[in-house]
């Protein structure tokens, strides 16, 4: 059925003496856009002064052409008496309240849409007609209606406005009715897209706020609360949790949590064994798990009876799945009921996602430091396992009193003391030195050794403190001293009873400031080097003798460490034996396995008055004796053990004194050099020497 009035407003006009003037004007202000400015000035249809600018032929069809122009608007226009009758109303307005032009004239508003306008419109309409005839000022208001002959409500725009006769007395009211339902559509579907993209902003921006808070993050358990608050922005959680899975136990255990309604840590509750319980559920089913509190009332275990107390109603659990497989769960618990929607359950998963990679970096991270910590420490053990064993892998003895001086070397080592090694000549005092160095902190340094008794006393300065060019005969260039070359690393002073008394004072000074000059040279050198003395004379005798200064003494005394002889060590003879028989044979290219017994019972017996220097000299003659695979020892060179009788010790003491005498008086008491003494006794310089001293034998009484 149509809508469109019978009748047209030219019908009705000429029962009326006036009619107001209709001026349409743009107003992008106004809702509809579009504003009518109403004159409430009377205009006499026969007063023909308000057309003069119409062509003069239409003058005579006026009320015709007002009419066809009030009905061709596309906006409601309608006339009504002070009772809310309709006087007048065009086509677009009929069309508008789908109700036909002829059915409203002469009808109340109440009349006409019965049964279609709530009682608070009919009683706005009536107001505003009766206001407008009251005051003759302009009347607006929306109206929202579902009229007959729609499907769904719509949204008006009216305003009402006084029509006054020649004396100015409000005969009629003039209405405007413009439908804004398009619109309000339009206007609905804005705020709603609004309200869209804002929540989708505010998601996006939380799962960069967590995905920053992830990155780099290795101590995931801190930060997680951290965390769990920009979640909480979107999703008004009152509980977060991560739980791992543990292979060993099969279990879900907890890893961090989030749950400020609670005093306890949720961390105290395992979520055993993992194929049940919500989380487990989820886990391993590999999908977001959403729980009721029903569900958890149905599920009890101290896990989930702790979240009901809690009036927890709602959770959520979402699978952390890494790239080699599932690792655990992020669950949320609301109290509200129905807490996640389809929109949070999407979320969640990708802040899963996120969650996932960034636990399993942070347990990949905790594993490698574990590994690294761990093999830290296998380092520490195996360092200690090597300097105890390595460090002394030239050092050969396992007596009770030898193994002493090596624990006393170990303790020494990591100061910077001062150390004076004593002992009998070839007793190894240079390889306990190179042994503390090597368990020193300075062992990435130099080791820089200097015998002093090896160097002529006029050129021992000149080797431990440097020279400049010029600074005596022979002197061509710059020479760099044994100090400075020490410097930052450790400085081996051996037989260091053997410097001239003029050189102590410049050895003292060094061991207290660290400084020295070059021969030839003002300038100050400085250098940071530990010492590490040796001799195997008595120093306290040579410094109550005036040989040795008594304060170079002290200095050098700081942490004595005295070796023990050979004669003393006799439970390492046999070691020490093999040891050299294995080293020396395979030098010689030869294959020396087997010591027989009488040889080793003659090494052990002898007192080895070179010490370990004798012994290695002994074996090294008996391999070049030897042609076959058994050692052939030359032991008529072994005299009785000095331990067997007291009466063969002294016979052997007094025939050692004498040859010595002998060959001094030879060489005029000339001991180094390829004419000394030394040289035809067989025995190195200093071996000599220490015989001499113990046989109180003083060379300078055969001297030329």
């Amino acid at each position: 059925m149509s809508c469109r009035p019978s009748a047209g407003f030219n019908d009705v006009c000429t029962e009326h003496t006036s009619l107001p003037q209709f001026v349409p004007q743009q107003n992008p202000a106004s809702p509809s856009g579009l504003k009518f400015l109403f004159f409430s000035k009377q205009l006499s249809l026969k007063d023909t002064s308000w057309v003069r600018c119409i062509a003069p032929d239409i003058l005579k069809d006026a009320e015709q052409l007002l009419g066809r122009f009030l009905n061709s608007s596309d906006v409601g226009l309608a006339i009504f008496d002070e009772l809310t009758r309709y006087v007048a109303i065009n086509d677009a307005l009929a069309t508008i309240n789908c109700i036909p032009a002829e059915q409203h004239l002469g009808r109340t508003v109440r009349e006409v849409f019965a049964g279609q306008l709530s009682a608070e419109a009919f009683d706005q309409v009536e107001s505003s007609v009766l206001q407008v005839c009251t005051t003759a000022e302009t009347v607006s208001f929306e109206l929202t209606a579902q009229l007959t002959g729609r499907t769904e409500v719509g949204h008006f725009l009216n305003s009402y406005f006084p029509i006054k006769d020649d004396g100015g007395v409000v005969k009629h009211v003039g209405a405007v009715i413009i439908e804004i339902t398009a619109q309000k559509k339009m206007a609905e579907n804005l705020r709603r897209l609004t309200n869209d993209l804002e929540e989708e902003r505010n998601r996006l921006e939380m799962l960069l706020e967590v995905n920053r808070a992830l990155i780099g993050n290795l101590e995931l358990e801190k930060s997680f609360s951290a965390i769990s608050d920009t979640i909480r922005t979107i999703m008004k959680h009152d509980y977060a949790s991560i739980a791992l899975y543990d292979e060993r136990s099969d279990s879900l255990q907890p890893y961090a949590s989030d749950f400020p309604a609670s005093k306890e840590t949720i961390d105290s509750y395992t979520y055993v064994p993992a194929k049940t319980g919500p989380a487990g559920r989820a886990f391993m089913d590999g999908e977001v798990k959403l729980f009721s509190r029903d569900d958890l009332v149905q599920q009890p275990s101290e896990f989930t009876d702790h979240l009901v107390e809690h009036g927890i109603a709602s959770l959520c659990c979402i699978p952390l799945v890494a790239p080699k497989g599932p690792i655990g769960t992020l669950n949320l618990a609301s109290t509200r009921s129905f807490a996640f929607d389809v929109n949070d359950v999407e979320l969640l998963k990708q802040v899963g996602a996120q969650m996932a990679t960034a636990v399993d970096n942070a347990r990949a991270h905790r594993e490698i430091k574990a590994l690294k910590d761990r093999l830290a420490e296998e380092k520490l053990y195996l360092e200690d396992e090597i300097r105890s064993e390595l460090n002394f892998e030239e050092i050969i003895g396992e007596s009770a009193n030898f193994r002493k001086v090596l624990a006393e070397a170990k303790t020494v080592a990591p100061s910077d003391a001062t150390v004076l090694v004593l002992g009998e000549t070839g007793t190894g005092k240079e390889l306990i030195a190179r042994a503390i160095h090597r368990l020193s902190l300075r062992s990435e340094q130099t080791f820089v050794k200097v015998n002093c008794a090896a160097i002529p006393t006029g050129l021992l300065e000149s080797e431990l403190f440097g020279h400049e060019r010029g600074a005596f005969t022979g002197a061509i260039s710059q020479k760099i001293g044994r100090m400075e070359l020490a410097d930052k690393g450790t400085f081996f002073l051996d037989e260091v009873g053997e410097i001239p008394l003029e050189l102590q004072p410049k050895l003292l000074r060094v061991l207290q400031d660290q400084e020295f000059e070059r021969l030839g040279s003002t300038r100050t050198q400085h250098v940071n080097m530990r010492v590490i003395a040796a001799t195997n004379r008595d120093l306290s005798k040579a410094v109550a003798e005036g040989k040795f200064r008594l304060d170079l003494f002290y200095r050098l005394n700081v942490f004595p460490l005295r070796l023990p002889p050979l004669r003393e060590r006799s439970d390492d003879i046999a070691m020490l034996a093999r040891y050299f028989v294995q080293n020396i044979s395979r030098r010689m290219n030869k294959r020396v396995d087997t010591i027989p017994a009488e040889t080793m019972s003659a090494l052990v017996s002898w007192h080895w008055p070179g010490n370990i220097r004798e012994l290695e000299n002994f074996i090294e003659r008996s391999v070049i004796l030897t042609s076959g695979t058994v050692l052939r020892a030359p032991l008529s060179e072994l005299r009785p053990s000095v331990h067997e009788t007291a009466g063969s010790q002294n016979v052997l003491e007094r025939m050692e004194r004498e040859q010595i005498v002998r060959v001094l008086r030879e060489t005029g008491g000339v001991i180094a050099g390829p004419r000394g003494a030394a040289a035809r006794l067989g025995l190195k310089r200093t071996t000599l020497q220490s015989r001499i001293q113990k046989l109180g034998i003083n060379p300078s009484e055969y001297e030329s």
